[in-house]
């Protein structure tokens, strides 16, 4: 499930090289003895901090910068001792250190306490000052200096205990020297120290963020968060309600906030999991867990601040597992980007969408005891380091000294989509693993073209649909969801994303999972004040709230159905019209319709007005959705929004149609008329009628020329009679491109005259006009007469009037003419011939035109004979 990239060995990037040196100290070749190396920390900037070990019975501090691969040695104690705590302020001046008592040798701190801290100048080593000595556990972290306060002497340190209390040290520099960076006022360091917090049992500390997250216990358990700005002021952002046992943790559980290999905590000590995982974009998630002591099932909450809801996961372990074993698991939480996975190994592993939390289905669930990571150890040595990217995670083992990017495995989610398909899986139970991991791979990792081809060839091996979903409409909405999921977390509420919120009933195999049970509690209670990440978050949080209220604020394409058939009906353009066309030239204005030397499947190459009509239209609604529902975006914002999304649709379906072109090796001529199709054409015209089907549902525009390219394949591959029942019933719509060629690529022969006959008899009027003088044909030059004839007689009518006494009424037709009296001769001798292509000889429709022109002028007296 998971692609591990190694990004750091202690053994291979810095016992290694301690080796190396050592031996060029002592003037060996080799340096044999052992090298105890442990790492103590991990700061902002990626620089590891360790201390090792080795013969001559001293303990060293040095750093690892993971930007330069180099190593440099800090700090030396003359003695052994057990560094439990350690941080490094960013410009390598001050060294500040939590030394734990060792209490199995004979040598003892001085003066006699658990944990000493002690605050080192080295630059160069100077001084040293001690700032607590204390019978308790004490963590140390520098805060993070702004790039642009370089200039600035001034380090502050964060000393957090576990008595439950966080003081912050403001330390004043000066340079002595011009290169000596030294304490200020050592001696008042004690003094200046700023209390903020209070009485904490569990603390969290986000360096790349700079927070410092809490949880306190008065009446109710509260979870709250200390921010830290750029200028060093800090302001409480955040409080939490939280439901949690009465006695969560024994001791206070310090997390991100260094490596005590001098502290093991037992597993009584572990009966409960707390970390919390924000995003830049403005989403925050607590993760909370606890196994469940009566039952063997372990309990889970997110509580999901930017989506106003709790979501409360209990898993059944199996009956196999016994009590004490069940009470003592904890599961592990991995945030990758916007999902959190929950991995007890060889138990379960559920992978959580937290941008499309409604339903299960959009959550990947596995159990059984071949669920595994891919990691060499046991899931609670290792620890998740919080990083600054979004898409991946680093995984410490602590137990080897190694560090993995984890990233989720397209090649893995390809596989479960391989493996559970239609023909292999009629029944739909493996329809919730397979609609989660398309959306994993469509919207998480969709920016890769290359998976991207790769779905769309699975789309073409799979065109059957499943049986709770259209996977078509899913890639579609998907797809689209992608190019705009990341502008703001509000258009997770309003944009559609799946096809399964169309249905009037959900399939029950997509509410639920075996073995898990889930439960919503709506409208979480929180306060958030702040600037910057914490603005965003409390505006999701309120739009949230404002949209759960507001009936279906989600957008469906659907609903567009009503004024789109309303729109086809009408023949006069209109003020509206010209609208919608200025919306689809925007949209037409980004596609990309490559080079016509380059083109592979003929599409945005003629004039389709109904789709048109319809992508300007689409444009259009989309836009007032979501100005009626994120004002705050702005309309600017909005309309680009909108363009690109529709444009994204038109693309996205000539990507399709160009994979199944190349996949079957189809050139140009399947696009004669001429010839049968062959079984690669069916394939394709089946998967295109499939891409019909999908948009239809969801009453999406289709790129101008996909009717003509689909009528095409099918005049090539269907018998005429179905082709025209396809007709009929709406499955193939008649452009003029397609007629056109029709009358003109085919012969005369008697098939293909019925043929066209039976086309032209289906035709709106107006286009049947222009069809006629493309075919020559006695049919066609008849038609073309009698309606040249009427139009003239119809103009000559109204321009110059007939003495007769009912010429003002509408639909007159003097009888009495010679031009009506020829028309009625031709479709007499129309309804009298038995078969109307049995003449040889074709009509002169032209000569026909003058003809009748001339005779009518010569008999109303315009001209002479």
């Amino acid at each position: 499930m998971l692609t591990l990239q190694p990004k750091f060995d202690l053994h291979r990037d810095v016992v290694s090289d301690i080796l190396r040196k050592e031996a060029l100290v002592c003037r060996v070749k080799e340096y044999s003895s052992a090298v105890d190396a442990r790492i103590l920390n991990i700061e902002r900037d990626g620089v590891i901090l360790y201390s090792w070990k080795g013969a001559t019975e001293t303990t060293r501090i040095g750093k690892y910068d993971s930007n330069s691969k180099q190593n440099k040695l800090l700090y030396s104690f003359d003695k052994q001792v057990c560094v439990s705590s350690c941080s490094l302020n960013k410009e390598e001046t001050l060294l500040a250190v939590s030394l734990a008592q060792n209490t199995t040798g004979g040598e003892r701190l001085k003066p006699i306490s658990k944990c000493l801290t002690l605050l080192i100048e080295i630059s160069p080593i100077n001084n040293t000052k001690v700032l607590k000595a204390v019978d308790c556990r004490v963590k140390v972290q520098f805060l993070h200096q702004d790039a642009d306060r370089r200039s600035v002497l001034e380090s502050h340190l964060l000393l957090l205990t576990e008595d439950g209390y966080a003081d912050l040290y403001h330390v004043l520099l000066t340079k002595q020297e011009g290169y000596r960076v030294v304490m200020a006022n050592p001696e008042r360091l004690p003094k200046t120290a700023e209390r903020i917090v209070e009485d904490f049992t569990w603390v969290q500390w986000d360096g790349h963020t700079q927070r410092l997250y809490y949880l306190t216990h008065k009446d109710k358990f509260f979870l709250r968060c200390v921010q830290f700005y750029p200028n060093h002021n800090c302001d409480t952002v955040l409080e939490l309600p939280l439901e949690l046992p009465a006695n969560p943790f024994r001791t206070v559980k310090f997390v991100n906030l260094g490596f005590d290999h001098y502290h093991t905590e037992g597993p009584e000590q572990e009966s409960i999991r707390l970390e919390v995982f924000t995003n830049r974009t403005g989403s925050m998630c607590v993760c909370c867990s606890q196994p469940l002591k009566h039952k063997q099932e372990l309990m889970y909450t997110l509580v999901l601040v930017n989506k106003d809801c709790s979501k409360t996961f209990r898993v059944s372990l199996g009956s196999d597992q016994s009590q004490h074993k069940a009470t003592q698991l904890q599961p592990l939480f991995i945030p990758i980007g916007y999902y959190i996975l929950v991995y007890l190994q060889d138990y379960f592993l559920h992978c959580i969408n937290t941008r499309q939390q409604e339903m299960l289905c959009h959550s990947i669930f596995f159990s059984g005891g071949d669920v595994n990571l891919g990691l060499q150890c046991q899931s609670a040595n290792i620890t998740v380091l919080h990083a600054e990217e979004e898409s991946c995670c680093s995984l410490l083992d602590l137990s080897s000294g190694k560090i993995h990017a984890a990233e989720l495995s397209p090649a893995y989610l390809l596989q479960i989509l391989q493996s559970h398909t239609p023909s292999r899986c009629p029944s739909s139970k493996a329809d919730p693993q397979c609609l989660a991991a398309l959306h994993c791979l469509l919207v998480y990792m969709g920016n890769d073209p290359n998976l991207e081809l790769k779905i769309i060839e699975w789309l073409c091996d799979n065109v059957n649909a499943f049986e709770s979903f259209d996977q078509l409409q899913e890639f579609i909405l998907a797809s689209l969801f992608r190019i705009s999921y990341d502008k703001s977390l509000s258009l997770d509420k309003v944009l559609p994303y799946s096809s399964v919120f169309d249905k009037k009933e959900v399939p029950a195999c997509l509410l639920e999972v075996p073995g898990v049970l889930c439960t919503t509690e709506p409208h979480i209670e929180c306060v958030l004040k702040g600037k910057g990440f914490w603005t965003e978050l409390q505006w999701n949080t309120e739009r949230t709230k404002y949209l759960d209220a507001v009936p279906n604020p989600r957008y469906r394409t659907s609903h567009i159905q009503t004024e789109w058939d309303k729109l086809r009906s009408e023949r006069e353009p209109s003020s509206h019209m010209n609208h919608l066309e200025e919306n689809t030239k925007k949209v037409l204005s980004m596609v990309d319709t490559w080079c016509l030397d380059k083109v592979v499947v003929p599409l945005f190459q003629e004039e389709d007005h109904q789709q048109r009509v319809l992508i300007g239209l689409t444009v259009d609604k989309l836009r007032e959705h979501l100005n009626r529902h994120l004002p705050r975006m702005g309309k600017k914002k909005i309309d680009s929004l909108v363009v690109s999304y529709v444009a994204k649709l038109l693309e996205l379906i000539r990507h399709m149609l160009e994979s199944v072109w190349l996949k079957y090796n189809l050139g140009p001529c399947v696009l004669c008329l001429t010839q049968q199709g062959s079984p690669a054409e069916w394939s394709v015209f089946h998967f295109l009628l499939r891409i019909l089907e999908a948009t239809r549902g969801l009453c999406l525009p289709l790129p101008p020329g996909y009717h003509t390219l689909l009528a095409v394949f099918a005049v090539r591959c269907l018998p005429h009679h179905t082709f025209l029942q396809y007709i009929d019933h709406g499955f193939l719509q008649l452009t003029e491109t397609f007629v056109s060629r029709l009358m003109t690529d085919l012969d005369n022969s008697d098939a293909n005259e019925r043929l066209k006959f039976s086309v032209l008899k289906r035709l709106p009027k107006p286009m049947k006009q222009r069809i006629y003088h493309m075919w020559d044909h006695p049919v066609s030059s008849a038609s073309i007469s009698r309606d040249y004839v009427r139009a003239l007689l119809e103009k000559h009518n109204k321009n110059k009037g007939f003495p007769s006494t009912g010429r003002d009424k509408p639909g007159f037709r003097p009888e009495f003419l010679p031009l009506t009296y020829l028309a009625k001769i031709l479709s007499d001798i129309e309804e009298k011939a038995l078969n109307p292509f049995e003449e040889q000889e074709n009509v002169d429709a032209r000569f026909v035109e003058e003809m009748a022109l001339k005779q009518t002028l010569i008999l109303l007296g315009f001209e002479e004979k």
